[in-house]
This record gives structure tokens, C-alpha cells and sequence, in this order.
């Protein structure tokens, strides 16, 4: 194992707890599945129909067909595709959730919930064409959520709202050039689906143009619409400073961990908690404690400065510690193995969402219209299970480590930030500061914590070796998790990591906005959906350069990848013409066409690119030459 100055000291020492009390782990599963299927990792297993399975070797002296004739090329794009769909359906489903509850809040169906920024609604209202003059707030908020509805709902062929009120024109015109306009998201998954099926689609590019309107669809049918509405609903995230890291978690009180990614559930249960302190209070408890676990800790911790947990990877040491009583899931991320931990434990696992169940988990029916009644049931759960553990007699072990993050980094509030250097045009430092080199370039870092690549720091040694060369990070999802473990969301990263020319830049904006101290290097934008954020800076920074997306200096990374949601988050920033940087592999290398599209034809088209470097010094060195090659095209230095 490779054990790097960035390893979490909590995590080695409950992978050891978890041994002595005979607890399978992430890691260990993995171990046991090595050397994992060579055909699955090319892309080139097909289970398409009942004439196979079949698995072409291309290189080999195998088959060179599956059985009804498909090509490695055909295997590989109509795998890609449906991964890039099961991603983008996630997202979606997520925004729609979203939706329903905006027209039940303004409709009076949901009395636990309430529009809290009505700027921001005004203002989508706006973009959409919904009439706000004279109204009332909650029919303004009505006939918006009638508008993600009429994208979900349309056939005529239309562009979705959503991408005619969102889209920069610029890249509109480029993608209605392209193809890659889409109307209904609903239809374009279905579409996805069929013609994947056995005996349809054989056009491995036109496959492959399906993976780019896929992404759009990801972008403006489930992050961007989520954003938005979460953002009118529950308020738009302000910065602030918060604890991390297991030390969060607190041994004489009750521990809720929240798991998951909608903040529908999430911030109920917060709420609730403070609320039934008195109750937690007479179980001998000081208090209800609510920490965030992968994607909901940043929504709650991005909004509410709830303490931050851990990332996804970590969720089973978290239940080691034996000091979590309830652990309440929604959607996305949760592994099958959590309830049967739980329970050595005498922690009680949750489930919330109807088709998110588990057999030994207790299923609570969560519905907005319910949420108060049902979020004081899930919060008497965990006093109960607080009171079950001390009886049993079960000690919790809390390593004691913890980190502190600047969090809370939306568009608006960064505005907010550099206004205080420039008032009348906020974003023009940063674009001085691209043009003259001291910001060479900026990465979106995003996504998971892959359990192959955790224990030698891909993602902690690749943003040192960006923030080393001058390049700003920011970051969504997961890796926010293990980039604030790793100190990285400081002020003191800025002095730790930062090239001279960006600690400069950092240390100005630092305070000019009255921060005492720099800028951190690395901003923390919020969860997976919330990558629509990091579009919106790159549209609003390329529309004051007058260009492309394309032609700025920026990439995007998903060092650790895991889920089908990063696969079709990097396939909308394809779509967007950025480069996008993925470890490990993905599952093209089968095919020589999916090679040479996103690596040699794909960049003359559009700009967008597929870089793959399962090293942190490959992806730097890749990312630092499109960087360089992207200022030269501008004519920077």
C-alpha cells in the first residue's frame, strides 16, 4: 500500500477497528474481485440479448464479432451510451423531484417548505419568459415549475427551456450546428434505450453523437435545473467556515448521518433536530447531531454549515466508529453492503425513497407533504437507537482528526466576493489575471473516491501539482470530501500549495473582501448537480472574453471516478468542448474508433477531448500542456 503524507489517519485506524470486529470493507470486496474481467474494462462484453453474453478481444485471436455481428466499435459506444444514460436519468430524476415540490410549495401542498430566495426565482422566472410583473410570488413559482414540467412533458420537438433560457448564446448556436439541441429528456433517454437494444443502432458515431445530446440532457435537465430550483427553495449557498472529518461526529449525543444527495430529506431531519433536543436531552443525551456524507454533506454543509463528514468511500468506517445511531439515506451512492454493518452497530439504517429499499434497512415513506411528521419519526429512530447503544454497551471510537473548509462558493456569492475588488465589473481581476498568466488556467475537479486509486492520492497530489503551476481548482462532489480532509479549502492551502503568481492573485481577493487572509486555492462549489455552477462561471468568464468555452484555458477532471453520473457529467463538458481528464480508464479502449473520436477527431470539431492519465503527474503534465496550448491559441503568455 502505498501510505502518502495525504492518507487519513481515521481511515487506517478503523480499517483496523473493522478487522478486529470482523467487518468486510470496500477495500477488502475489491481485493477478492482482482484481476477484474479484461473484456469489461475494454468496454467490449456485450448482455444485449440472449444470444450471448459475448466478449470480443480485439487484440487477441477471439472472436471479432458478437453473435449478431456487432463490432468492438458498435459493443463499445452502445455500453458508453447507456452509461452516460443511467447518469443523466439519476440527474434528471433528481430536478424532477425538485420540480414537483416548487409547484407543491407554491400550490400549498407542502407546508414544511418555503421559497427562500425570491430573487433567484424572479430572476429564472425571467430567463424563461414567466410573466413576474404584479404576480405573487407563489404563482410566479407555479407557472416555473409548469416550465421544467412542459420540458419533461414535450413532443413537439422544441428545445427545452431549460437550455433556451440557460445556455450562453454563443455555445446555443454552436450546439444547434452540431446536432445537439435536445427537446424532452424523457424522450432522449428513451430513445437511448431502444436504440441500444438488440437489433437497432449499428452507427458507432452515431452512437456516439447520442452520448453528447446525453450529456446535454445531464446538464439542463437534471444539474442545472436542480441547482436552480434547490437554490429558490432552500437558499443560495454563502461562505462560511466548517468542521470536517470523523472528529465531527460527537460521543455523548445522538448521531444522525445523513447520506445521499437531494436536500429534500436532509434538511428536514436538520431542522427536526434541533427541535427534539429537549426529547434527545431526557434519553441522556447533550444533543442531536447531523453530519453530511457525500454529496447531501455538501448540500447541507454548502447552505446550513452542518458539519462535514466524509466522502462516499467512507461511509462504512463511519458506521465502525459505533457512534452513529441513525444513518437515513435518499437517492444515489449507497452501497448494499451499509445496513448489514449497521446492525453490528445497533445503528438503524433508513431508507426513505421508494425505490431506494433494502431488506434489512427500516423504510420510512418520505413525502414533502408529510416531511415534518415523518423527519420527527426518523429523529425519534435515532434517540431511540442512542439509548439501545448505551445499553448495549457498545463504546464508539471517534478518530480524533479533523480539518476545516471555506465552503459555500456559488456563482453569486464569488461575485459577491470579488466585488469587493472590483465593483462595477466583479469578474474583471479574474480575467486580468487569466490574460497576464498569474491564473495560467483553472480545472474543475470532480466526482468520487474510487477505492483503486484512493490509497496513492490521486486526486490530493493532482491538485497540488495544478495549484503548483498557478492553476485554480474548484471542485464539486465527492472530491471535496477528500480534498478538505487534505487541508486543500484553507486559506493556509493558498501559503501550503499555491505558485507564486496565483498566491498573489488569492492573497489580493483574500483581503480586498475582507477575509484577513487569502482566498482558498481550491473553492468548493457544492455537489455533483451543482457542476452546472462551474458551467455558468465558464459561460460568464467566456462571455467577457468574447469566446468560445472551448477556447479558454480550462479542463475538467474526475480523478477517481465511479459512478455512471460522472460518465455523463464529463459527456456534457465533451459536448461543451472541454477537455476532460478521467481515471481510471474508461471503457472504450476495445474499440479504435471511441479512441480515436475523443482523442483526435472530436477536438477539430469542437474542442472537446478525452484525456486519461492514471497518475497524478500524467494528468497534470496532460491538463498543464491543453492549458498552455489553449493561452496560445488566445495569444497570452
Amino acid at each position: 500500500m502505498d501510505r502518502t503524507g495525504y492518507a487519513n489517519p481515521g481511515d487506517a485506524e478503523l480499517t483496523c477497528k473493522a478487522a478486529g470486529d470482523n467487518v468486510e470493507l470496500v477495500k477488502d470486496r475489491l481485493q477478492k474481485m482482482m484481476p477484474e474481467c479484461g473484456f469489461g474494462e475494454l468496454g467490449t462484453c456485450c448482455v444485449m440479448c440472449y444470444m450471448g453474453p459475448c466478449r470480443i478481444d480485439p487484440f487477441g485471436q477471439g472472436p471479432r464479432t458478437g453473435v449478431c455481428g456487432a463490432t468492438p466499435d458498435v459493443i463499445v459506444a452502445r455500453n458508453f451510451l447507456r452509461s452516460a444514460t443511467g447518469g443523466a436519468s439519476s440527474h434528471a430524476g433528481h430536478a424532477r423531484e425538485l420540480a414537483i415540490l416548487l409547484l407543491d410549495i407554491a400550490e400549498g401542498r407542502a407546508p414544511g417548505y418555503k421559497i427562500r430566495e425570491e430573487g433567484k426565482l424572479l430572476s429564472l422566472a425571467g430567463k424563461l419568459g414567466v410573466q413576474v410583473d404584479g404576480r405573487p410570488v407563489d404563482a410566479v413559482a407555479a407557472d416555473v415549475a409548469r416550465k421544467a414540467f412542459e420540458d419533461f412533458g414535450r413532443q413537439d420537438g422544441e428545445p427545452m427551456n431549460w437550455i433556451r433560457a440557460r445556455a450562453s448564446r454563443i455555445e446555443y448556436e454552436k450546439w444547434e450546428k452540431l446536432g445537439l439541441i435536445v427537446s424532452n429528456p424523457h424522450n432522449e433517454i428513451e430513445t437511448a434505450m431502444h436504440r441500444t437494444s438488440m437489433g437497432n443502432d449499428a452507427d458507432p458515431l452515431n452512437l456516439w453523437v447520442a452520448t453528447l445530446r446525453m450529456g446535454m440532457v445531464d446538464n439542463f435537465a437534471g444539474l442545472m435545473l436542480a441547482t436552480d430550483l434547490s437554490d429558490v427553495i432552500f437558499g443560495i449557498p454563502t461562505p462560511k467556515v466548517v468542521t470536517a472529518n470523523y472528529s465531527v461526529l460527537k460521543e455523548g449525543e445522538v448521531n444522525i448521518a445523513c447520506h445521499g444527495h437531494n436536500p429534500i430529506l436532509a434538511s428536514k431531519v436538520a431542522e427536526w433536530a434541533d427541535r427534539l433536543e429537549g426529547e434527545a436531552k431526557a434519553a441522556g443525551a447533550g444533543r442531536v447531531n447531523v453530519v453530511g456524507i457525500c454529496c447531501i454533506g455538501n448540500e447541507l454543509v454548502m447552505r446550513y454549515g452542518i458539519p462535514y463528514a466524509g466522502h462516499e468511500a467512507q461511509t462504512e468506517l463511519f458506521l465502525v466508529t459505533g457512534a452513529i445511531d441513525a444513518m437515513v439515506v435518499d437517492i444515489q451512492c449507497i452501497m448494499p453492503s451499509l445496513p448489514a454493518i449497521a446492525k453490528c452497530y445497533k445503528t438503524r439504517f433508513i431508507t426513505t425513497v421508494p425505490f431506494v429499499r433494502h431488506p434489512e434497512a427500516i423504510h420510512v415513506d418520505f413525502r414533502p407533504e408529510v416531511a415534518d411528521e415523518k423527519a420527527q419519526e426518523i429523529v425519534r429512530h435515532a434517540i431511540a437507537a442512542y439509548k439501545e447503544r448505551k445499553a448495549a454497551g457498545i463504546r464508539p471510537r471517534i478518530p480524533d482528526v479533523s480539518s476545516k473548509l471555506l465552503t459555500g462558493i456559488s456563482v453569486e456569492s464569488l461575485v459577491s466576493v470579488l466585488s469587493a475588488v472590483d465593483a462595477k465589473d466583479p469578474l474583471k481581476p479574474v480575467i486580468d489575471a487569466i490574460a497576464s498568466g498569474d491564473i495560467l488556467g483553472a480545472v474543475g475537479m470532480v466526482g468520487c473516491p474510487n477505492p483503486k486509486l484512493r490509497d496513492g492520492a490521486m486526486s490530493e497530489k493532482m491538485a497540488e501539482g495544478l495549484l503548483r503551476n498557478n492553476v485554480l481548482v474548484v471542485t464539486t462532489g465527492c472530491v471535496n470530501h477528500i480534498l478538505a480532509q487534505g487541508g486543500f479549502l484553507t486559506s493556509e492551502a493558498t501559503e501550503k500549495y499555491a505558485g507564486p503568481r496565483l498566491k498573489k492573485v488569492l492573497t489580493a481577493i483574500g483581503h480586498a473582501a475582507g477575509l484577513g487572509a487569502p482566498l482558498p486555492p481550491v473553492l468548493h462549489m457544492g455537489s455533483c448537480v451543482d457542476n452546472s455552477r462551474i458551467y455558468d462561471l465558464l459561460a460568464a468568464l467566456a462571455g467577457k472574453l468574447g469566446v468560445e468555452i472551448s477556447q479558454l484555458p480550462v479542463a475538467g477532471s474526475a480523478p477517481e471516478f465511479i459512478t455512471e453520473k460522472a460518465i455523463s457529467i464529463g459527456s456534457f463538458f465533451l459536448a461543451a468542448g472541454i477537455l476532460v481528464h478521467l481515471a481510471p480508464a474508461p471503457r472504450v479502449f476495445g474499440s479504435p474508433f471511441a479512441v480515436s473520436l475523443l482523442t483526435e477527431k472530436l477536438p477539430g470539431l469542437n474542442g472537446g477531448k478525452v484525456l486519461v492519465a492514471a497518475t497524478p503527474e500524467g494528468a497534470v503534465s496532460g491538463i498543464l500542456a491543453h492549458i498552455r496550448e489553449k493561452r496560445q491559441a488566445l495569444g497570452l503568455p
